[in-house]
């Protein structure tokens, strides 16, 4: 089976960034109706360094690439400048990847070159932060306007402004008197009523925008979805820059999806599943300390499916053997309970010359399809130690089913777990 593998880097966690690659079928919007779920990949490989570069990037997944056997039918990477010069040097040397361009980021990217030099956007960006401050701590706390991050400010800017028109509805204009509430409500509006031309030109390019973004994302990019998003997008005037943009982005996607052959059945042209699973990584991986390596190691077995015996065969691992796995480099999380309540061992920090981050790259022949080895307690003492050199960061409290989906990630042969059997009972 061909796969489209997705590449992304993490933003800063503890001391470290996490680099990850997904495997997916390149055909599953021919097979599937639906876009792609973490059930739906497989994670190819994992790592943390403190910085990423496309020299680094470039040299990791040709690790990737000598360890697994074989090259993807494509990659698909956001508009990161990091990952496109990784590939261009892998092509430089012979590997011709196709790359295609994640959807969420390019349409990110026009809008913030159509709207960030308006001068009513940081007019508006203000107003709702005025808002927001008047309306929290009051009777009207239920229309306080959500929050947007800082960080990638144009992937969610739609539903601040969808926000900001939704209450405006709530104040006519030219009204003689005011019932109390809505008195209330007009007093706290600063300068949002001035922002209304930028909030209706903003609507009628993300509302056209956000439909093909859910039509290219449940069917891929073939012709016939093209036709549909042209439709949508006449509410642009002609000179629209992302009107341009995306045409112009869509055109180029369906040249390589007409190199791949699928430009009548659909190109994968999301990395959302990817942000995703760092998003879940993050939620459930951590302790007090935002730790990278502590979040990385449990990404694979949060990709692909999970069955009651995975979760049988880890209640089958002891503490000790659980240890010997990950090594002796302390995680965040430890040195926070070693150092914080001590006065004077901050030092220690700084005499551990041997942490490195963590590394999982799979070692096997060759894959037909993302790995998805079935692991039973009797294969255990049988599960390799392929990454001899990737000390990894304590769980703290390990969640069963995340230790069993990481090994499935793994390949089989050699002593790594010899006699490991009981971890649950003890």
């Amino acid at each position: 089976m061909q796969t489209v593998w997705l590449i992304d880097i993490s933003i800063g966690l503890g001391s470290g960034k996490i680099l990850s690659v997904l495997a997916l079928n390149l055909r599953h919007h021919e097979q599937n109706e639906y876009a792609p779920g973490l059930a739906d990949v497989q994670c190819v490989a994992t790592a943390v360094e403190e910085s990423w570069n496309g020299e680094t990037i470039a040299e990791f997944l040709r690790k990737v690439f000598a360890k697994v056997g074989f090259f993807p039918a494509a990659f698909l990477k956001d508009g990161g400048t990091d990952l496109e010069k990784a590939i261009r040097l892998l092509n430089e040397q012979g590997t011709s990847l196709e790359c295609i361009d994640d959807l969420s980021h390019m349409v990110a990217n026009l809008f913030k070159h159509e709207y960030a030099e308006d001068p009513l956007f940081n007019t508006f960006i203000t107003a709702c932060g005025q808002v927001s401050k008047k309306l929290k701590q009051t009777i009207l706390a239920c229309l306080a306007p959500p929050k947007v991050s800082t960080k990638a400010r144009f992937m969610n800017l739609h539903r601040l402004v969808e926000w900001a028109d939704k209450l405006l509805k709530h104040v006519p204009q030219n009204q003689a008197e005011d019932a109390p509430m809505l008195a209330k409500l007009r007093a706290s509006l600063d300068q949002l009523p001035e922002c209304e031309p930028f909030i209706k030109r903003f609507l009628r390019d993300a509302k056209s925008m956000l439909a093909c973004q859910k039509i290219l994302k449940q069917e891929g990019l073939n012709l016939a979805t093209y036709a549909q998003c042209q439709k949508l997008i006449e509410v642009m005037p002609a000179s629209s820059s992302i009107r341009i943009g995306f045409t112009d982005w869509a055109k180029s996607q369906l040249e390589i999806a007409n190199r791949l052959g699928l430009n009548q059945t659909g190109l994968p042209i999301s990395t959302d599943v990817l942000e995703s699973l760092f998003g879940v990584g993050k939620r459930l991986g951590m302790g007090q300390v935002k730790d990278a390596d502590r979040i990385a190691f449990h990404l694979p077995a949060l990709c692909g499916t999970l069955t009651k015996q995975d979760a049988q065969d880890v209640v089958d691992i002891t503490v000790a053997k659980h240890k010997e796995v990950i090594g002796c480099v302390d995680s965040l999380s430890k040195q926070r309970r070693d150092v914080l309540p001590n006065p004077g061992s901050l030092e220690t920090l700084a005499n551990n010359p041997g942490r490195r981050h963590l590394v999982l790259i799979p070692d096997t022949e060759s894959w037909s399809e993302p790995p998805a080895q079935s692991i039973s307690v009797s294969d255990l003492p049988a599960i390799s130690a392929k990454f001899p050199n990737a000390p990894l960061s304590d769980f703290g409290t390990f969640c069963f089913s995340s230790l069993k989906k990481l090994f499935d990630a793994l390949p089989l042969g050699g002593g790594w777990l010899q006699g490991a059997k009981s971890w649950g009972k003890t």
